[in-house]
């Protein structure tokens, strides 16, 4: 008994760092010793920022390159030890075989973004969870959902959980929804039935889902979050997707999204914490995110107008690249003279010369970034090439192509790169973000890489 208890702690360990791997993939992850065997979690987070971690009688040092971890990467850690404690338990508990089989459905990471959500259904040294999981049935809905097509288009849908989180954030606005003695639960066997889709788009529409699983009612988001729109969110979001997670602002409720770009999102407690993107769950963190992009580029009205703007192209697959400058005379340094708004302007000989862009420079000449509505910001930065501007968002080029001058003296190699290499060009003389057609969206500061998400 003792060595297939062995078996089990060597595997789970695995599976423990496979799931930190997972969601924090660029962690690195350091064994240091054993002590007495315990399914718990310990976490405790040294001076230097690095993490110690005791689990299942091992004990782990784990370092971010950044050097300290978020509140969100820490719960995330704990999500996945509650997660692998609880089916370890499992194995060795008297109950009924399908207490056992129900944590063991679906993907663990599905059951990871779950615990994260919700990390009172997997607590207890002891006992099984009593409960179903039905934020990882919901997120299985989604996966499966995001198979699927409708007339050769993709399938949009989404789901509100009611008061999916802690059970001491009230919504002081709805109460507990009435359940139809024929409700039935929210799970992957619906998207059997085809007119199931087309009760809800997403977008406008969610499946409103109780707390035991039921889907109990239709419901329009805008009309939800009426009492909310003037609310403010712990971060800057989607324009499309506001709503979304205004609704999650009280209640502990969650709304969860398959987008018709294919992408499931996932929003509580005002803001998206998870996406699926590209064949794997990230964890959003966009409130740290987006503090961090603030306070390196300065100026709070700029930030979050750029912020918005690339989570809005962002969505709508459309690439971009926003440069505010340090200081606005190192444009000349990579963008060329012809872009800039401020360039004198030169005599025109030849008649070609008339079909240039600068001919039309005199529409944005002294306009500031902050003044603009945001439609034509995110018109002018669809363009091919880059929007440059200063930290006081005064508007310096757009639709630059940038030169990349390496750093290293005079004999600077000048490159025309694509989009990620103009963007770590300019990101040595400021703040850059990258918005991609697949839907990502990258800072980068002194020719590195800050956060992606």
């Amino acid at each position: 008994m003792t060595g297939t208890i062995n078996v089990f702690h060597v595997l789970y360990h695995e599976f423990f760092e496979r799931g930190l791997r997972y969601f924090l993939p660029t962690a690195r992850i350091e064994i240091t010793g054993k002590e007495l065997s315990r399914t718990s979690l310990d976490l405790v987070t040294r001076t230097d920022g690095k993490l110690a971690l005791s689990w299942f009688g091992q004990n782990y040092v784990l370092e971010h390159p950044r050097g300290t971890f978020t509140e969100s990467e820490m719960r995330i850690i704990v999500a996945v030890g509650n997660v692998l404690a609880a089916r370890f338990r499992s194995f060795f508990n008297t109950g009924t075989a399908a207490a056992t089989l129900a944590l063991f459905r679906g993907l663990p990471e599905d059951r990871y973004i779950s615990a994260f959500l919700d990390p009172f259904l997997y607590l207890g040294d002891a006992d099984l969870p009593t409960r179903q999981d039905y934020i990882a049935d919901a997120i299985e809905v989604l996966r499966e959902s995001s198979l699927l097509t409708f007339e050769n288009r993709r399938i949009s849908t989404g789901a509100l959980l009611f008061g999916a989180g802690p059970k001491h954030h009230e919504d002081v606005c709805h109460k507990a929804p009435s359940v139809s003695p024929e409700a039935i639960p929210y799970t992957s066997q619906l998207t059997s039935i085809k007119s199931f889709h087309r009760l809800c788009d997403g977008i406008h529409t969610l499946f409103l889902v109780n707390r035991e699983g039921l889907l109990v009612d239709l419901v329009d988001v805008r009309d939800w979050t009426c009492m909310f729109n003037e609310a403010d969110l712990p971060a800057p979001t989607a324009n499309l997707y506001r709503p979304h997670c205004l609704a999650t602002l009280q209640g502990g409720h969650i709304s969860m999204v398959l987008t018709p770009n294919g992408e499931i999102k996932v929003m509580a407690h005002g803001t998206q914490v998870f996406n699926f993107l590209g064949g794997r769950w990230r964890l959003t963190d966009g409130v740290r995110k987006c503090d961090i992009w603030r306070e390196h580029v300065g100026n709070l009205a700029l930030a979050e107008r750029l912020f918005s703007a690339a989570l809005n192209l962002a969505e709508d697959r459309r690439g971009g690249l926003f440069v505010v400058l340090d200081d606005p005379q190192q444009a000349k340094q990579f963008v060329p003279i012809g872009e800039l708004l401020d360039a004198p302007q030169v005599p025109k000989v030849d008649p070609q010369d008339l079909n240039t862009k600068d001919q039309i420079h005199y529409l944005l000449r002294h306009k500031q970034v902050i003044g603009m509505p945001p439609a034509l910001l995110e018109t002018i930065a669809h363009m091919d090439g880059s929007l440059v501007m200063d930290r006081d968002s005064n508007l310096l080029a757009f639709g630059a192509i940038l030169r990349n001058t390496r750093m290293g003296g005079a004999d600077d190699q000048i490159l025309e790169g694509g989009r990620t290499t103009a963007a770590v060009g300019a990101s040595r003389f400021g703040n850059v973000l990258k918005i991609s057609e697949d839907g990502l969206v990258s800072h980068y500061r002194d020719g590195a890489l800050v956060w992606e998400m």
